[in-house]
């Protein structure tokens, strides 16, 4: 093994980082500190500083990054209009490259000369932790236990918990089928029924909305308010972003917004068929599309379209912290300077319908657009010429009787 004298290691407190834990100190006979992150994920981070600190960590790190998280890596992403493969909109990927900076942050505070996660050597996660790393501290050593061990089995790690004397809870209620991860963007579901991609997924499984169904019989309106591409307040009541999300996923759950079910691309080849709750970026991602659609320039706007798969794909391959990532935000944040004004919304049973729309940066002239007398703000003879020239190349291959294919 490689010396290693101090490893931070990204902690939840569950089965899997307790016996990585155990494991580190054991097998690298380090000093181990441990960091647990708040992103929102709706449960108690807390304990895991008393499951720390009985298997003698020293140096325990527990962190609120609610704020953080949604204003520099939520928004920056959502003033993209992000999504990925035409449907997911990044969730967990989001979430990775803010760990692993607040890891690089506690090694370089704490003289660490290592960090561990708890990434599976099947998964995307291990390729997102690790290539924030490098890029924030290129020489640090990462240990990924997943593709060390050969306790490749929830079985196994329970026998290794009970022979090293790990505490592990064990619930009264049944165990969850699925494999979970939540934060304050979402909450993703995998494995169980999930992996025979022709079975329905089952309604119980669902824990932040309402099936469409069950959603009330009466819409829901909102107004939201941006400044410069981010929602500020939500019915004219200014609000930080992560109160934003939380309120707008609390909202969107009741209407039955935002469920997905979609098997996706994995960076490391396997296609995986994955369930997820995003209600308020499902909101999020239609409103800042209706904003931009009467601020933003019509070629800006389809330049951001274009580029917008490859900035997803950054996203979703771990390159948050890659000088091209850093290069196509700089661009889209200076799209947004204008991208100001309310969007109101009507949500019903799964829907997000936009009814309305403005702005004092709108590029949306009524006299020119309108169907009535335009009191010449337009000249309709003007267009005669445009398609002309633009029909010309066809005209001249249909004089040649070119085949058209």
């Amino acid at each position: 093994m490689a010396d290693v004298k101090k490893v931070v290691l990204a902690y939840s407190g569950g089965l899997d980082t307790s016996v990585i834990l155990k494991w580190l100190q054991d097998t690298y006979n380090c000093e181990v500190v441990t960091f647990t992150a708040d992103l929102g994920q709706g449960e108690e981070v807390e304990p895991a500083r008393a499951k720390a600190q009985a298997m003698g960590v020293k140096e325990i790190y527990i962190d609120d990054l609610r704020e953080e998280f949604v204003r520099d890596f939520v928004f920056p992403m959502f003033r993209a209009n992000t999504v990925y493969e035409g449907e997911y909109l990044l969730g967990t990927s989001i979430a990775r490259p803010l760990i692993a900076k607040r890891l690089i942050e506690i090694a370089n505070a704490t003289g660490a000369d290592a960090i561990s996660h708890g990434a599976t050597g099947k998964g995307n996660d291990q390729v997102r932790f690790e290539l924030g790393a490098y890029a924030l501290k290129p020489g640090v050593k990462v240990i990924a236990p997943w593709r060390e061990w050969d306790l490749l089995s929830r079985e196994k790690l329970m026998d290794y918990a009970a022979k090293h004397e790990i505490p592990i809870e064990r619930h009264g209620k049944k165990k969850s089928p699925y494999s979970m991860d939540a934060n304050l963007l979402h909450i993703s579901y995998e494995g169980g029924v999930l992996e025979d991609t022709w079975t329905e997924h089952e309604e119980d499984m669902w824990r932040w909305t309402k099936s469409p169904e069950a959603a009330p019989n009466v819409p829901t309106y909102l107004e939201l308010t941006y400044r410069n591409g981010d929602i500020v307040a939500i019915d004219g009541v200014e609000m930080t972003p992560a109160t934003v999300l939380a309120t707008l996923n609390k909202i969107g759950g009741e209407n039955g917004i935002g469920r997905l079910d979609i098997v996706e691309n994995r960076y490391v080849g396997m296609k995986s068929r994955g369930c997820y709750e995003t209600p308020g970026g499902t909101i999020m991602l239609r409103a800042h599309r209706a904003i931009e659609s009467i601020t933003l320039d019509r070629e800006v706007a389809h330049l951001k379209d274009e580029l917008m798969p490859k900035y997803a794909s950054l996203i979703y391959n771990g390159y948050w912290w890659s000088p091209e990532r850093l290069m196509l935000q700089r661009m889209i944040d200076a799209s947004q300077a204008n991208v100001n004004g309310v969007v109101r919304l009507k949500l019903y049973k799964g829907n997000v319908i936009v009814t309305g729309r403005k702005s004092d940066d709108s590029l949306f002239d009524a006299n020119i657009a309108t169907f009535e007398d335009d009191a010449g703000a337009y000249n309709q003879a003007d267009a005669g010429g445009f398609i002309k020239l633009n029909a010309l190349r066809m005209r001249i291959a249909a004089n040649k009787e070119r085949k058209l294919v």
